[in-house]
């Protein structure tokens, strides 16, 4: 286990926000073994042992080992020479050229440390992968924050896997990939991996209703004239596939949700609020990963970070229509696996509601991200292409035209060369031609329909869904709008049983059915600002999901859910561990979660 040290710092990081984690967190800053006024007479190096020719040698002759000796009572501590002693570790050790130790590497897996506390002079041998590893990624860490030496604890070597990932999730990798788009953060991440074409201007799209954030970005792009910044102010109709389709050969970034706080001279200044992405070459926001992510953030204690992704999330719904794939301007068109309702409760459960002034201010927050998932639900999930009005379940099914523009440029190649040969023309021109609509094949406009939905699903690839996704109802995303209705009832009876929403949109008939929107489209759809939204009506809705996610996707004699393809009228065969999201989600009887279990 972790000593009680560690345990402190893991503790500390944990209730620090992300981004303002100090280097003194990772390394002792003590410098009095560096600086000692007694002389040392048995060393030819004042620097690090490692130096030592001598040393070096005798570490060569020494036989190999496989794993470290039993550890003291008492962590030793080390000093360090950061550059020099990761230069000899990956010359002596790295001897495949992995910047990695592993098992692999023929080295001894022996290099020795001087002890802090003898400011050098005595030693000790750190053996073994696991070690060697670690010391690599400890010098790495400290290089990264400009040190030069560090006094270095052998527990940190040592350390168990599982704490280990644990401290370095908390006090380091949260920070190294935390974005915000603003000014500052603009420096960063203009650069887009998945921008294949030609056109590399760094393009940010704001929503036509914040004029002052439009107005921020264009200061943003004079000020700054070395970013080369396009600020682009979109169309009311954001997400229309005809307007996606044209951006395609000028991507660019999504403005997300900002916030105003005190500048230098007394007055209020913008700022993005920071979030988290998937990983390190990512630098949008990213819809269901943010889920996973936003539930690590709250066991290490971030919640403001997880509660301004959420923020985020609310900005996409009002001003893009959905919660976007990612801030991209290619998925305008796209959504993902709805989340929403639960993040936002288990966040909710994290907030201080000691006063009535912080219950109050949780609530309000708790409202407006309901508000922006029942408008999610209404406009995106309840109603076609996403619904089937016949089963009354949802599919994945988005809107788009063409070829989509994210993928490397041969990923469609073995799709499209039977068209590119009946038409006599190249990929290159026949790809050109048939996004211009010049070309016009309906069976690879179906494929590309099931292409987008694989994407939008999250699940991209999955033979599961190869060239049917848009037609299934799966069993994953009927479990998720499930909870989504039981969350909603849960959070409205939070706030007193009703809730009144602040947007106008339509509300999708229930219960769902052909004929009733055939009368809605003939009468007009019930608005949202009609009436107050209560807890029965959510109860009604998830009880009626439940009903058809029963006749329709569970199968009793294999005792499993199945997805069921609303176009064959027929359950596909197909075993996918997605079931158990209905146990998850709820939705699942307890005698069907023992049978599937």
């Amino acid at each position: 286990m972790a000593s009680s040290r560690n345990r402190q710092m893991l503790l500390q990081s944990r209730g620090t926000r992300a981004g303002v984690v100090h280097p003194d967190q990772f390394y002792s800053r003590d410098t009095q073994h560096a600086s000692s006024k007694k002389v040392r007479t048995n060393s030819t190096s004042q620097a690090d042992p490692l130096t030592r020719k001598s040393n070096t040698l005798e570490m060569n002759r020494r036989k190999r080992r496989m794993s470290h000796d039993p550890q003291t009572k008492n962590s030793r501590r080390f000093i360090v020479d950061v550059d020099e002693t990761l230069r000899i570790v990956l010359q002596q050790e790295d001897t495949d050229g992995d910047f990695q130790i592993s098992v692999t590497d023929s080295g001894p897996k022996l290099i020795t440390l001087g002890t802090a506390t003898s400011n050098g002079v005595k030693t000790f041998d750190i053996r073994g992968n696991y070690m060697l590893s670690n010391l690599v990624q400890e010098l790495a860490i400290a290089r990264d924050h400009g040190r030069t030496r560090i006094v270095l604890d052998e527990e940190r070597l040592s350390e168990p896997p599982v704490d280990r990932l644990s401290r370095m999730i908390a006090t380091s990798f949260w920070r190294s990939l935390t974005r915000r788009i603003d000014g500052d953060g603009l420096e960063i991440i203009c650069a887009d991996p998945k921008n294949r074409t030609g056109h590399l201007t760094p393009r940010i799209y704001v929503p036509y209703s914040e004029m002052k954030m439009f107005e921020y970005y264009k200061a943003v792009a004079k000020q700054r004239p070395h970013l080369r910044l396009e600020v682009i102010r979109l169309p009311k109709e954001c997400d229309d596939p005809a307007f996606v389709k044209s951006l395609n050969d000028k991507p660019g970034l999504l403005a997300l949700a900002m916030e105003e706080v005190d500048d230098d001279m007394g007055g209020k200044a913008l700022k993005g609020i920071p979030f988290i992405v998937p990983g390190a070459r990512f630098n949008e926001l990213y819809n269901w990963d943010s889920y996973f992510i936003a539930l690590g953030l709250i066991v290490d204690g971030q919640v403001e970070m997880a509660k301004g992704m959420v923020e985020h999330f609310v900005f996409e719904i009002k001003h893009y229509n959905k919660i976007l794939n990612g801030s991209r301007s290619y998925y305008l068109c796209r959504t993902q696996p709805p989340f929403l309702t639960d993040m936002t409760l288990q966040i909710y459960n994290q907030l201080q509601k000691s006063t009535p002034k912080e219950v109050e201010a949780a609530n309000t927050w708790l409202k407006r991200a309901m508000r922006a998932a029942i408008k999610e639900y209404h406009t995106i999930w309840m109603v076609p292409p996403r619904l089937d009005p016949v089963t009354g379940l949802s599919r994945y099914h988005p809107d788009g035209l063409g070829i989509p523009p994210e993928t490397e440029a041969s990923h469609f190649t073995h799709i499209l060369e039977p068209y590119a040969a009946k038409h006599g023309v190249s990929i290159l021109e026949f790809t050109e031609a048939y996004n211009d609509g010049r070309l016009r094949e309906p069976d690879l406009d179906e494929y590309f329909v099931h292409d987008r939905a694989v994407r939008e699903s999250g699940h991209d690839t999955t033979y599961r869904f190869e060239k049917k996704c848009a037609y299934l109802a799966t069993i994953d995303l009927n479990a998720l709008l499930f909870k989504y209705e039981v969350d909603i009832a849960t959070a409205i009876e939070i706030l007193g049983g009703e809730l009144d929403l602040e947007e106008d949109f339509n509300l999708s008939p229930f219960p769902p059915s052909k004929e009733a929107f055939e009368a809605a489209n003939k009468s007009g759809f019930e608005r949202s600002l009609s009436r107050k939204q209560t807890k029965e009506e959510w109860v009604k809705r998830s009880q009626l999901r439940e009903e058809r996610i029963n006749k329709y996707l569970w199968n009793e004699g294999k005792k499993l859910y199945f997805d069921y393809d609303t176009v064959a009228g027929a359950q596909i065969p197909y075993e996918t561990v997605t079931a158990f999201w209905a146990l998850w989600a709820g939705c699942a009887s307890e005698q069907q979660a023992f049978d599937v279990m």
